[in-house]
Parts: C-alpha cells; structure tokens; sequence
C-alpha cells in the first residue's frame, strides 16, 4: 500500500485528509500517467460520483486539474461506482475516476481511478501518480488556449447502466416483493428501475439523499432496518447495498441476513449446476467463514484463496481464468459481466438463481452452515507490527489454540494494513471455547508487542 492510494484508491475525511488541493494535484498527474501514450489529441477521463455534499467540490477540482493538463472531462453524475468500470469502455474514455468514500461516513471521500479497460488501476501506475503528486517527480505543462480540456455531461450514463444490468438475466421476477435498501447513496439512481424492469414490486427504504445522509444508519453496513422490514411485511428478500453500490448483503424472507460468503456459495453452486463455473472454481479472501470451505468440499467445488480485499480477488480471478469471487463483506465479482465488484448485478444474479431454484432465500441459505466467529483487534507498536510474525511466544499461543481445536476450527492472526492493530480471528462450533482461546492469543500479542 503506497502513501496515498490505499486498499480501494485514494481516501480520507474531507477538507482534512481529502482537500480540494489535493484532488486537483492527484487530477493533473493521473493525466499525465493514464494519457501519456494516448494517440488523441484530447483524451476524455469520465467522472461519477455518490451522494456526498463533498462530491461537487470534488469533482469541481479534480475536473480543473485534468482539463488544465489537456484532457477533456465526461461528467455523468451520481452514478454506482461499478457503472463507472462498465461506461468508461462503453464510451472509449481513456480513464475513469468515481469520487466515494464507499461504505464510510458522509464526512469521508474517496477517489478510485479506472484504466480504459474498466479495471483499477494497479500498483505501478498508483506509484506512479503518488510520485508526481507528492515528489512533483515529473514538470507538468503549463498549456493556454485551446489546448486545455473542456467538460460535456452525459445523460444516457444511468440509462445506458440500467440497461447492461438487466441484460445479465433472462429470468423475469415477476411475482417477487423485495425490499431495496440503497444507503442514500448512487443505489437511489438506479436500483428500483433495474429490478422493477424485471418484474419485482420493489419497497424503498433509504433512497432519498440528502447529501448528508450515506450510509447513515442504513445499508449493508446497517441493515437491521431492512431486516426487521422484510420479515414485518412478510416480502420475499431485501437487498442492502453499500453507498456507492459496489457491495451487496440479502436478507431472507425471515429477516435473517445472508453475507457475502452465502451469496456466493449460492451463485458458485448455480453456475456449477448450469456448467458456466470457470475451471470449478470460486475466489474468496483468507477471513471468509470456514463454513464456505466446508461448503466447497462437500459441493466438489475449488476454492482459491487470497489476501484481505477484493482488488486481490480480481488479480486471482484474471490470473487463474476463475469467473465468480468476493468477499464476506459483499463485494463480489461477476467477471462475465463485470470487472469489479457490484451491488446491483450480485442482487440480479441472487434472484435469478432464486427464481431458478424455486426456493425461498432461506431455503437456498442452509447450502452452507455459518461457524461462529471471533475476531479480536489488538493495538500494538509500529514496532510491534514489525515484530509480530518472528514472535516465538505468540507463534506458540497460536500453535496451542489450533491444537485444542482439534480441526473443529481454526485460528487466523494477521497485521492489518492499515491501522496500528493485530487482528486475532478464530472460527469453531464452539462460540465460548474459541472465545476463551482468543483471549488468551490477544493477551500474549498484547503483552508482546504493545
């Protein structure tokens, strides 16, 4: 992770971390990497954004930036993040910036920027940016006239989205009441109209942005409105969406939430019955629950894994061939008809499977048993980050624990990436036993590297 891009692009709370400043410097280098080679005289980089009141100043400088460097800037509004991916091809736009801050509060944002291709930008082209902005490591031209970029608006964007999304099916869900929790994020534009068009009677909960309100007590983040909802008016399922609608949860038709790890488990075993599971195989990070490993062997399906975070996901994925991965959190990848993750076509491909099923949601859920999970955040040392994997009486404490569990478990510590924390995470049928053992694991990782 380099000093200003981090797991998911560039984030931080606005006017603190995230100035207007910064945003116009991070517009004129990324012009100057992502277009150097470009044949165009003016190349265009698209811009979206979610809900947030910060988004317009966001975009306000960042546009200035790129056009000051001689790129032409296509504005398309609030829009889901994964449309970004998707449009900046469809369009033939040289790059794609989407200003969110995702699942976080109103007062972060965030910018994630799009190679031509759809697909996030890796760590070199990152680094390279990060030196431009932060070292002025290359001199940026200083252009007049009619060499700088102007700005138009597109107004098919959410239309021209709509539509790549209900093109994923062709199951209709006619006879089907689902609940839409949208996060008063970019899921408001869209998210009623893509599965209405389908024949679902949608019921719309947070979907009136205020430009303070994202993920404020509602979403996948906070789904317990949309869980007692779907249950009290007794509706087929609910979707929460995160807010800028690159992550998805369901809840069944009892009000019990179904997480990134079922959802797919429920696909991946779908697409295996149907033949479409690329090499047979589906791509989850190191923290999904046991219980999908389990789910795996049981059902004949490969399971790849990989570090925490869905780019590292996606890297498997266009590596090894595999079409179908994600994370707990509900970030998943569809690579058949994406490439990122995104809420809305994993809602799609849900009721689809549900619909071909012809079982509820809980039904389809018991594929794969949830294991009790305990997950303990350490503070530690800079020093005691470094420190931690060479630690002989912390590798013991682990060593112990994976011993009392006796295969009925298992234990992951891990540093996290971001914070000044170890991360203590054990999985078992027994909630006090794996409780008890990560105490005793936290307490010598507090005692060693505090």
């Amino acid at each position: 992770m380099g000093r200003l891009f981090g797991t998911d692009g560039v984030r931080g709370v606005t006017n603190v971390d995230l100035t207007a400043e910064l945003a116009l410097k991070i517009g004129r280098a990324a012009a100057m990497v992502l277009i150097k080679d470009n044949d165009s005289q003016k190349p265009t980089v698209l811009i979206g954004k979610d809900t947030r009141t910060s988004g317009d100043m966001l975009e306000a400088t960042l546009t200035a930036g790129l056009c000051s460097v001689g790129c032409n800037v296509l504005s398309v509004g609030i829009i889901p993040t994964p449309a970004v991916a998707f449009l900046v091809e469809k369009y033939g736009c040289s790059a794609g910036i989407m200003i969110s801050a995702s699942h976080n509060p109103c007062q972060y944002n965030g910018i994630k920027i799009f190679q031509s291709t759809g697909y996030k930008l890796d760590d070199e082209t990152e680094n390279m940016i990060e030196s431009i902005v932060l070292e002025n490591s290359t001199e940026i031209p200083v252009l007049t006239d009619g060499a700088v970029g102007n700005r138009t608006f597109a107004k098919n964007a959410v239309k021209d989205y709509i539509e790549h999304i209900v093109s994923t099916t062709d199951v209709r869900f006619d006879g089907m009441s689902i609940a839409l929790d949208c996060a008063n994020g970019s899921a408001s534009v869209c998210a009623k109209e893509i599965f209405t068009s389908l024949g679902a009677k949608c019921l719309m909960l947070s979907d009136t942005p205020d430009g303070t309100n994202i993920n404020d007590e509602c979403g996948s983040t906070h789904p317990e409105e949309l869980m007692r909802f779907v249950r009290d008016a007794s509706l087929d399922l609910g979707l929460a969406f995160d807010g800028d609608a690159d992550r998805m949860l369901a809840v069944d038709e009892n009000g019990e939430l179904v997480d990134g790890d079922k959802i797919i488990a429920i696909c991946s075993k779908r697409m295996k019955d149907e033949g479409t599971l690329a090499k047979n195989t589906a791509v989850v990070t190191v923290m999904s629950n046991m219980g999908f490993f389990k789910f795996c062997d049981k059902n004949h399906i490969k399971c790849a894994k990989t570090a925490v975070g869905d780019r590292y996901v996606l890297e498997k994925m266009l590596k090894d061939g595999y079409n179908i991965g994600g994370e707990q959190s509900g970030h998943v990848i569809f690579l058949d008809y994406a490439k990122t993750g995104d809420g809305e076509l994993t809602g799609v491909q849900l009721i689809e499977t549900l619909v071909k099923s012809k079982k509820s949601l809980s039904g389809l859920a018991e594929i794969m048993r949830v294991y009790p999970q305990v997950l303990i955040n350490v503070k530690v040392t800079a020093e005691g980050k470094q420190k931690y994997n060479n630690d002989e009486y912390i590798i013991s404490a682990v060593q112990q624990a994976e011993m009392e569990l006796m295969g009925d478990g298992r234990v992951l510590v891990r540093v996290s990436g971001t914070e000044p924390l170890i991360r203590v995470m054990l999985e078992g049928s027994d909630i006090d036993k794996i409780t008890a053992l990560g105490n005793r694991i936290a307490d010598v990782v507090r005692e060693r590297l505090a």
